[in-house]
């Protein structure tokens, strides 16, 4: 099957980035898996699988500097020989001590933030969902109130999440009998991509299965007594839906911590910065000080306190990842001039 590069999302901005590439006869692609080494990378000549060019993996600094699903890659026959820039990337920090960057998807233009209605919605959890949402340099996130069909009280339910996240699109669906897809196609246009976000048993699969009209995810159920789902998606994957768009699956993440500059936490918590401009003085630390704004917020019941806990949680560990991520940059460029001293008395030696 031959694939429109235009349909998989390509433009303006890909293009520009591969005129060098195109000078060398490379062929543009997108990846749309990874199986260990090898990517599955759709192509105007189909789809093949490719792996990574020796330079490619010997100039990688990173995890996060070798393809990712979504990626737009310029090949020489089924070698990837370069990953395109991208213009935006969900990422979160790696599990374990590190401060290392996973990325989970690039090259979206909207994220797709899946929970299910029932015991296990969480509204802390969709604030840091949003926070990494916005970081990511998509548009503006979207909320999925998915299994509205299993739920006694929509309104409050919407309600709840509304005040967790002000001024993001919130739409309550059923992956399984449909209703509420009609209005996601808005954002399924062609050429778009969605990310999908959620925690396992949020129901991502039954709902790729509904907007491709076809079994293409296992699905699986979840435990009753907790709303706890197994993980039915185990890789990321792009889909090409029927009605046009793209959609990349991600497997179900319970925990995710935050990577990045923290410039997130101004779109997700946009109210509480704005409450801190009312403070008398600007340097306040929002405690005991006179004038705050923040304090009589949370006073007159206006700002949850549980919301603003949340907040100065997530803005602790964006500043711990920032300044570690720093520190990394700082060995980064140190190791990329080595290298690149390193090839040029290679260089030297070979020419004497």
């Amino acid at each position: 099957m031959n694939f429109d590069l235009n349909e998989l999302g390509w433009n303006d901005f890909f293009a520009a980035q591969f005129q060098p590439y195109s000078a060398q006869n490379y062929q543009a692609g997108r990846i749309s898996a990874e199986h260990k080494n090898r990517f599955q990378v759709y192509t105007e000549a189909g789809e093949i699988w490719a792996t990574i060019s020796g330079k490619l993996r010997y100039t990688a600094l990173e995890r996060s500097d070798y393809p990712a699903v979504g990626d737009w890659v310029a090949l020489d026959a089924d070698v990837i020989q370069a990953v395109l820039p991208r213009s935006s990337k969900f990422s979160r920090k790696s599990a374990g001590n590190t401060s290392e960057e996973q990325i989970i998807a690039t090259n979206i233009d909207t994220v797709f933030l899946v929970n299910a209605l029932n015991f296990d919605l969480n509204t802390r959890r969709i604030e840091r969902y949003l926070t990494l949402a916005w970081e990511s340099g998509a548009t503006p996130p979207v909320i999925l109130l998915n299994k509205s069909d299993l739920c006694e009280d929509l309104p409050a339910k919407i309600k709840e999440v509304e005040a967790s996240a002000p001024g993001v699109s919130i739409h309550p669906i059923s992956s399984l009998t449909g209703d509420g897809i009609r209005e996601l196609e808005p954002y399924l246009k062609t050429g778009r991509t969605i990310a999908l976000l959620g925690s396992s048993g949020a129901g991502k699969s039954t709902l790729i299965n509904q907007l491709m009209g076809a079994e293409v995810q296992k699905t699986g159920s979840i435990r009753e007594a907790d709303s706890r789902g197994r993980h039915t998606t185990t890789s990321r994957e792009l889909f090409v839906l029927p009605q046009g768009g793209l959609l990349i699956d991600t497997p179900g993440m319970r925990e995710i911590q935050l990577y990045g500059t923290g410039e997130g936490l101004y779109d997700a918590f946009e109210d509480i910065y704005d409450y801190a401009k009312g403070c008398r003085f600007s340097d306040c630390g929002h405690e005991a000080e006179p004038g705050c704004a923040i304090q009589q917020a949370l006073a007159e019941g206006v700002l949850t306190a549980e919301r603003y806990e949340s907040f100065r949680k997530l803005q602790r560990e964006a500043n711990y990842i920032s300044r570690k991520t720093n520190l990394q940059e700082q060995r980064q460029e140190k190791q990329k001039w080595k290298k690149i001293s390193q090839e040029l008395k290679e260089r030297y030696r070979t020419q004497r």
